[in-house]
């Protein structure tokens, strides 16, 4: 490839082992990763802490990074599955730690955002589609939540285009009372 852009050459570079590459990297992809984990994630706490995970996964697992697809593509993937890790975790420790919320701390209703509180209904419907139907929640994550085309995540998923497009059909399907009940 002639055309590659500055990113695309870092990550080839970095999953070769230059580390010097690797630093320019993540240091290029930090902001963005903290925008896509935010998307996921309401609590811009909980968002960075995801982050920092992201960053971590792409700083020990870059010679994974074949160069088959786009940079983007692989970092959404690390993206996705750190952000839904998070969450999960997040989810686990408030089942065994319920905390009582102190006043000065209570959520005033007026000022939370219903964004905030859609995203959340988000992460509980993709936890309730992975138990029941696992092989929905990717396409619909890569489609619908990190926006790549049909095209890329058919091949970020390994099928074919119809396939991804009947896919998707059914995770939505799947999900939307989920979030419409919320």
């Amino acid at each position: 490839m002639q055309d590659q852009t500055p990113l695309e050459d870092l990550a080839r570079r970095a999953a070769a082992g230059d580390n010097v590459a690797l630093d320019r990297l993540l240091a290029e992809i930090r902001p963005e990763v903290l925008r896509r984990c935010a998307r996921f994630l309401p609590c811009r706490e909980d968002a960075e802490e995801a982050a920092q995970d992201v960053l971590l996964q792409v700083a020990r697992h870059i010679t994974a990074f074949e160069g088959r697809s786009r940079f983007g593509t692989w970092l959404y993937t690390v993206v996705a599955n750190c952000c839904r890790q998070k969450y999960r975790e997040l989810k686990r420790r408030a089942a065994e730690q319920p905390a009582a919320i102190e006043p000065a701390y209570a959520v005033d209703p007026r000022t939370t955002s219903v964004i905030a509180g859609s995203r959340v209904d988000l992460l509980e419907a993709l936890d309730r589609l992975e138990r029941t139907h696992p092989h929905l929640v990717a396409p619909l994550v890569y489609r619908d939540i990190c926006q790549l085309d049909y095209a890329e995540v058919a091949e970020r998923v390994g099928i074919p285009l119809g396939t991804l497009k009947s896919r998707l059909h059914e995770a939505r399907k799947q999900v939307r009372p989920w979030l419409a009940g919320a």
